[in-house]
């Protein structure tokens, strides 16, 4: 059991990467608090773990939700020793000139000022605890753009550059900071970062820009997330992993 007597906060719990993060960190000895806007499927993700996950609704892009939800793991499991800033969205790929202020402001909302909200609230607990593990959710987008994704892209390289000005910052509290950085996956996301149908004929065309030759799995993620928050990594902190089958090598 590599994380037992862990608590982690995992945040976009409910589906995709976010719920395999829970499912393997609970199965490795944690407990869990699956966080997603959506309840119902946060609901599904912690009932399918059972009693060592419990599930929370919040907008990660809100600080009375955020502050709620990190008072609530308190009260029902204790200070995070783990958190996941794993919550994220998409504009959809298409021209630049073409994407909305509003499009913008939602994907800088969720993908950035969560890590904020969340960085705010809980390394304070994690530093009076003597330390603690964030994993902050990033992208391949921030090390290799893809066009028609310009403020995708932007939004995850600043939770990339942010991962490390934080490793550097939060290091005397004894808290580490790292970014995952996954290529594309069958996510709920998939057709709006390929911005055309998701079809077998179109997704080969992206498959076969991964040398490995497939997209990333949520046990892909999860396994490297594992690794981050495990005390196998005690001396790991400002790094980039890039979990993506060769795609930016």
């Amino acid at each position: 059991m590599r994380l037992d007597g862990k608590i982690a906060l995992v945040t976009g719990a409910g589906s995709g990467f976010g719920a395999g993060i829970a499912e393997r960190f609970a199965a490795e000895g944690a407990r869990v608090a699956c966080v997603d806007i959506d309840r119902a499927a946060a609901e599904r993700v912690a009932a399918g773990i059972g009693a060592n996950a419990i599930a929370i609704a919040a907008d990660v892009g809100s600080a009375a939700d955020v502050e709620a939800s990190v008072a609530e793991t308190r009260e029902r499991f204790g200070i995070p020793h783990i958190l996941v800033n794993n919550a994220g969205t998409t504009h959809r790929n298409k021209p630049l000139l073409e994407v909305t202020e509003g499009e913008f402001d939602r994907v800088f909302r969720v993908n950035v000022k969560s890590i904020f909200h969340y960085v705010r609230t809980i390394a304070p607990l994690m530093r009076d605890q003597g330390g603690g593990v964030i994993l902050n959710v990033s992208s391949t987008a921030a090390l290799r753009p893809r066009p028609g994704l310009t403020w995708y892209n932007a939004s995850k390289g600043a939770a990339s550059l942010a991962s490390k000005s934080l490793a550097l910052e939060l290091a005397p509290w004894k808290i580490r900071v790292n970014a995952l950085c996954p290529v594309m996956g069958a996510t709920g996301l998939l057709e709006h970062f390929m911005g055309v149908p998701d079809t077998p004929e179109n997704r080969e065309r992206f498959i076969a820009t991964i040398p490995l030759g497939r997209m990333s799995r949520a046990e892909d993620i999860a396994a490297a997330a594992l690794f981050l928050a495990s005390d196998e990594a005690e001396f790991i902190t400002g790094v980039d992993l890039p979990v993506d089958g060769g795609r930016t090598a």
